[in-house]
C-alpha cells in the first residue's frame, strides 16, 4: 500500500472524529454562520412524519435571524373570500384571495427579495368547532410551493383563526361595506378559542416543520384586544387593568409557543406585541424561555404621514408636524426614526433576543416616501434586523386596479393603477433588496451536524435610549 495515501486516510479519519467529538465547524460555502446541515431532497416535503431532534442534519433556520440582516423582502396578503361582499370576480374564485400567480412571486424574487412574509388566514375555522379548513390549507400549500419555486424563504403569519375574523382589521368600516355579523374577535373572550388557536399552530408546525423554505411561524398578525374590545391605547393603562386576563397576549401566546415546540423544536417563532405590534408596545411584551423566538414590530409611525389620503397631503418627509398627537410640532426626519427604533435597541439589550420588522411601509404617493423608506431601511440594516415591507401586491386585474395604496410598483401618481417603469421609491426598495446574498438554493447541500446557536448576540448598532 502507498504509505502517503495511508497517512492521508488516517489523518482524515482523525479530523472527522475530532469534529464529531468536539463540535468543530467545517468550512462551508455559505454567507451565514450556519450551524446545522441542509435538508436532503427526501426531507424537503410539505408534511412531516416526525419531530426533528436538535441534531437533525438541516441548515439551522435560526441563523437567518441572528448576526446581521439576512432576509429582505415583502408581505403577501390574502384573506377569506366572501362572495356576498366581494362579488364573483373581485378577489378571485376563492376560497382565499386575491390570487397570487407564480409570475407574481418570480417578479418579486427578480427584484432581489429573498423573503416573503405570508400574511394568510389560519388553517382552522373561525367559529366552533374549530376544525381544519381544507381549502385554506390547500391555498397555503400552493403559495409556499410558488415561493419555493421562486427561490425565496417564507414566514407563515396567521391573520385569522379560531375566534378571529379578517374584519378585526377593519373595525372602523363596520356598517360601511359589511355589517357587525362579520366581526368576530371572541378569541379575546373565550378560553376555548385560545386553546383552539394553540391547537391550530401545533397542527401547522407539524405539517410544515420539514419544509426547508419555511423559516418562521408568526403566531398572530397584530394582536389587538386593546382596540377590538377596550379602546385602550396606553399600554400602562391596559396592563394595569387587564394583565393576566384573556385580553392579555402575554398570557396567551406562550401557550401557542409551547404547543409548537411539542412537535417542532427548531423552526423560529415570531411574536409581536399588542396594539397591532406597534413599536411603543414592544417594551410590554414578556419574552418566554424559548431560545428560538424572534420578537417583531410593525412600523407605520407616524400614521399621520404614512397613511395620508392622496387628496389631503399635508405632511412631508422630512418635515415638521405633530407626529404624536400631543399638540406640539416635532421635527420629522431620520433622527426621529432613529429615536423611535431606540425602543428596539433597549428591548434587545434587556432580554438578549433578536428582533425583526415584518411589516412596515408608506402609501406610495406620500411626499418624500422614497427618502422615508431609504432612511428607515438603512436604520434596520444598521441594527441587523430582517425586514419585510407592506406590500407586494397581486397582478389580479380587478383587485390590482382598485386596491393599490401600498403598491409601490404603481408609482407616486394616485390616478395611475398600472406598473411604472421606474420611480424613486422603486429604486430605493430594489437597492436595499440587492443586498441579499442568500436564498434557499444557496444553502449548503451537506454539513456536519453541530450544536445550535441559541443566543442572539448584540445588535449591530445600538443606541443608548
Amino acid at each position: 500500500m502507498n504509505h502517503p495515501r495511508l497517512i492521508l486516510c488516517l489523518t482524515l479519519v482523525f479530523l472527522v472524529g475530532l469534529v464529531l467529538a468536539c463540535g468543530i465547524c467545517l468550512p462551508v460555502t455559505s454567507p451565514l454562520a450556519i450551524t446545522e446541515a441542509a435538508a436532503t431532497d427526501e426531507t424537503k416535503g410539505l408534511t412531516a412524519t416526525g419531530t426533528h431532534p436538535q441534531t437533525e442534519c438541516f441548515y439551522d433556520k435560526w441563523s437567518l435571524w441572528v448576526g446581521g440582516t439576512h432576509l429582505r423582502g415583502a408581505n403577501v396578503y390574502q384573506r377569506r373570500v366572501y362572495p356576498e361582499l366581494d362579488g364573483p370576480t373581485f378577489t378571485g374564485p376563492g376560497p382565499v384571495g386575491p390570487p397570487y400567480t407564480q409570475e407574481d412571486l418570480n417578479r418579486l424574487a427578480a427584484l432581489g427579495a429573498n423573503y416573503v412574509n405570508v400574511s394568510h388566514p389560519g388553517l382552522f375555522t373561525e367559529t366552533p368547532p374549530y376544525i381544519l379548513d381544507q381549502g385554506i390549507q390547500h391555498n397555503l400549500d400552493n403559495l409556499l410551493d410558488m415561493i419555493a419555486n421562486a427561490d425565496m424563504f417564507a414566514v407563515i403569519s396567521f391573520r385569522t383563526g379560531p375566534g378571529r375574523s379578517e374584519f378585526t382589521f377593519m373595525i372602523e368600516d363596520v356598517g360601511d361595506w359589511f355589517d357587525e355579523s362579520y366581526f368576530n374577535d371572541s378569541v379575546w373572550l373565550e378560553q376555548a378559542a385560545q386553546d383552539a388557536w394553540a391547537a391550530m399552530w401545533r397542527y401547522t408546525a407539524e405539517r410544515y416543520r420539514s419544509n426547508s423554505i419555511v423559516v418562521g411561524y408568526d403566531l398572530m398578525v397584530e394582536p389587538n384586544s386593546n382596540d377590538a374590545w377596550l379602546d385602550i391605547w396606553d399600554p400602562e393603562v391596559f396592563y394595569a387593568t387587564y394583565a393576566g386576563t384573556l385580553y392579555d397576549w402575554n398570557q396567551f401566546y406562550p401557550h401557542i409557543s409551547t404547543a409548537i415546540r411539542e412537535v417542532d423544536a427548531d423552526t423560529p417563532i415570531l411574536v409581536g406585541g399588542m396594539a397591532y405590534s406597534a413599536v411603543a408596545w414592544l417594551p410590554y411584551v414578556q419574552p418566554t424561555v424559548d431560545t428560538r423566538t424572534v420578537y417583531t414590530v410593525h412600523q407605520y409611525e407616524p400614521f399621520r404621514y404614512t397613511h395620508q389620503g392622496w387628496d389631503n397631503l399635508r405632511f412631508t418627509y422630512p418635515g415638521a408636524f405633530d407626529t404624536d398627537w400631543d399638540g406640539i410640532d416635532d421635527e420629522f426626519h431620520r433622527a426621529w426614526l432613529d429615536d423611535l427604533l431606540c425602543t428596539l435597541d433597549a428591548f434587545a439589550a434587556a432580554h438578549g433576543v433578536p428582533l425583526a420588522v415584518n411589516e412596515f411601509g408608506v402609501m406610495r404617493w406620500e411626499p418624500g416616501a422614497a427618502e422615508f423608506m431609504d432612511g428607515q431601511m438603512d436604520l434596520f440594516e444598521q441594527r441587523g434586523l430582517n425586514y419585510a415591507l407592506w406590500l407586494w401586491e397581486v397582478s389580479w386585474p380587478e383587485y390590482a386596479q382598485e386596491v393599490d395604496a401600498f403598491n409601490f410598483r404603481h408609482g407616486p401618481d394616485p390616478h395611475n393603477h398600472a406598473d411604472v417603469a421606474s420611480s424613486d421609491l422603486i429604486d430605493v426598495i430594489v437597492e436595499h433588496w440587492a443586498r441579499n446574498t442568500i436564498r434557499p438554493s444557496s444553502m449548503p447541500a451537506a454539513m456536519i451536524c453541530l450544536p445550535i446557536v441559541l443566543n442572539a448576540g448584540p445588535l449591530l448598532h445600538r443606541r443608548e435610549c
